[in-house]
């Protein structure tokens, strides 16, 4: 009988386990509405297996006629960051982050002229290339908060005088701009998130 009950014990134990990690996980709505900006961090390491579930994340976002024009750079040596991102304000958000993730747009491809299966391949710009790429940061930046981890959409493109020696520092392409860098890590803050519903701004109808 007492085996039995501790038999009993260990699967209940399991049950909350696994309620824990899958049934009882924020849904995608909770994901959105409690996804707040995090800028200090423990200095703790993100495993590549966060990482990669963070750019798959971030790859499942819409692309315009399916170009995907995203590309990353992902730096988690300390001191490549601190070389790289930490020579401005805020710079410890980075510094302390597990990792940065540069999100980057290809702004010209390879490929033959839309509706002209036949014809050779020819250099055209991706026009959406900045849509696409904001999309697959806010997927990263709730994947992020899915998984208990914390971050922040810090500048890129428009502000050159911040891409231009990004993109050096890290090798990027001439045709390949940086969107936006975002610190990820551990949180040592849990900041409240924002409430923006401002019914006011919505025009149902007609403006």
């Amino acid at each position: 009988m007492k085996r039995l009950s501790i038999i009993i014990a260990v699967l209940a134990s399991m049950v909350l386990a696994g309620c824990k990690s899958h049934e009882c996980a924020p849904s995608a709505l909770d994901v959105i509405m409690t996804r707040t900006s995090v800028r200090s961090f423990t200095g703790d390491p993100i495993s590549k297996e966060q990482l990669e579930t963070i750019l798959k994340a971030g790859m499942a976002a819409p692309s315009a006629i399916n170009i995907q024009p995203w590309r990353f750079v992902v730096v988690t040596d300390k001191e490549k960051i601190a070389s790289v991102f930490a020579n401005g304000f805020q710079k410890d958000m980075y510094t302390q982050a597990g990792a940065v993730i540069v999100v980057c747009g290809q702004t010209t491809m390879m490929r033959k002229p839309f509706g002209q299966p036949d014809a050779p391949e020819e250099e055209q710009p991706n026009m959406f290339w900045y849509e696409d790429c904001s999309a697959v940061a806010q997927n990263i930046l709730l994947a992020v908060k899915a998984l208990g981890l914390g971050a922040v959409w810090t500048a890129g493109y428009p502000a050159m005088e911040r891409v231009a020696p990004i993109a050096q520092a890290l090798g990027i392409p001439e045709n390949v701009v940086p969107l936006c860098v975002i610190p990820v890590g551990v949180p040592a803050e849990d900041p409240t998130p924002k409430d923006k519903w401002k019914p006011e701004n919505i025009h149902w109808e007609q403006w």
